[in-house]
């Protein structure tokens, strides 16, 4: 699970020095002058806007990435190029070095913040076990999400009254009873995190009213998978005062290993948006993200696709399947926007969260600055963070619509 957290703690770095040097800053006007004149979405459109419109994207530095120099130069690049939101881990070097990066972006230009999102990590490694638990620490009135997510019926619970004699007196009271059938259970591991999840969510019950988004990162499994989905938010409902995601991993950490990893995230993407039993929350593909992914989701007609009176309406005119209006991306802006303005909801699909591949392709040209000049701040060499900007942006640039920089670096 992740949350967004308010974090704005500080760094003090130890790049290399680098003295004052005239092209480095025409170089850096360049880029403001550049991004300014591409009107990026990161200028004017906030997180919760992306997420309505299908545009929004995060960058995972990864849970358990802590490098902070590298993390800093990532995150001023990405944010840029435009991301809606930064996933990094919770650790106090690693959200600092998150923040310094932002900061130095929006000192060469004047953009919106993005979010900053920690990951909490609320399970263990689910292989060679079976379930086990004491059902009389369960209250009364738990709604039994491990029971409803058992694809094997391994689960029981059932109500008994009890009584207890005391010396003066007779009490009287009920317990659940039952618990795991043993021989049923074959180690799936879909209990743990309905049970795990709803001790960590108790457990942030003085930090919940702070968020301003809660993701849920969702492993496939399944026919299960909604249900899993609706047992966590009934958790989560009574106490719930932000906007939740669900995070959609469809081939965990595999974004960098080649085009092809991208389609089990769309596949399962394609399965979720389909569920009309789904509980209420934006849905953002993860896991085999890369720069096919945003291909792979018009060719199943998802991408930056609205709810318009029980049908779909898209904003891009591509080739899909299913009941879709489809709305021509060369009509005059005023006609486009009426007939936006006729749907009903949010986009099916609230955005993509790139990890691996993100880093894969900006991290090249960090390694090359390192080589050259050390640790040091990609800003001071503005012929690398060239590269890197246009690294980025030809990603981010896929889901928000925008063209490449192609003449950044003239």
């Amino acid at each position: 699970m992740s949350l967004r957290l308010p974090c704005h703690a500080s760094l003090t770095p130890q790049p290399q020095q680098v003295g004052f040097n005239p092209k480095s800053r025409k170089c850096l006007e360049s880029i403001r002058n550049l991004i300014k004149a591409n009107g990026f979405s990161s200028i004017s459109c906030s997180p919760h806007e992306s997420l309505q419109s299908g545009k929004w994207v995060k960058l995972i530095c990864g849970a358990s990435f802590e490098d902070a120099v590298e993390i800093r130069n990532l995150c001023l690049v990405y944010t840029l190029a435009g991301v809606d939101c930064i996933d990094c881990a919770a650790d106090d070097s690693v959200v600092s070095a998150v923040n310094e990066g932002i900061d130095a972006a929006m000192e060469i230009v004047k953009l919106r913040r993005p979010w900053v999102m920690i990951s909490v990590n609320d399970a263990e490694d689910l292989h060679f076990r079976k379930a086990e638990f004491d059902p009389s620490d369960c209250p009364l009135d738990c709604s039994r999400p491990c029971e409803n997510v058992c694809p094997a019926n391994a689960i029981s619970l059932k109500e008994e009254n009890f009584t207890t004699k005391f010396a003066l007196s007779i009490g009287k009271g009920s317990v659940l009873k039952g618990g795991v059938v043993t021989e049923r259970c074959y180690g799936c591991g879909r209990c743990f995190p309905t049970s795990l999840f709803k001790d960590l969510w108790n457990g942030l019950a003085g930090s919940v009213r702070y968020l301003k988004l809660v993701a849920i990162s969702l492993p496939d499994v399944g026919d299960s998978t909604v249900a899993m989905m609706n047992a966590m938010y009934s958790i989560m409902e009574p106490n719930l005062h932000c906007y939740n995601l669900w995070q959609l991993d469809g081939r965990p950490m595999s974004g960098d290993i080649g085009r092809g990893a991208t389609r089990e995230a769309v596949a399962f993407a394609v399965r979720v948006a389909a569920a009309t039993d789904r509980p209420p929350g934006f849905l953002q593909l993860a896991g085999g993200t890369n720069l096919q992914t945003v291909y792979g989701l018009k060719k199943v007609g998802l991408f930056q696709t609205l709810a318009a009176n029980g049908n779909h309406i898209m904003l891009i005119g591509y080739q899909s399947y299913g009941h879709l209006f489809l709305i021509d991306n060369r009509l005059p802006k005023d006609e486009i926007l009426r007939l936006v303005s006729l749907c009903v909801g949010d986009a099916l699909i609230g955005g993509v969260a790139y990890g691996g591949y993100a880093r894969k392709i900006v991290g090249r040209v960090l390694a090359a600055m390192q080589s050259q000049c050390g640790l040091a701040h990609i800003e001071d060499y503005p012929d690398y963070l060239i590269e890197a900007l246009l690294e980025a942006v030809k990603l981010v640039g896929t889901v928000k619509c925008q063209h490449p920089l192609g003449a950044l670096g003239q």
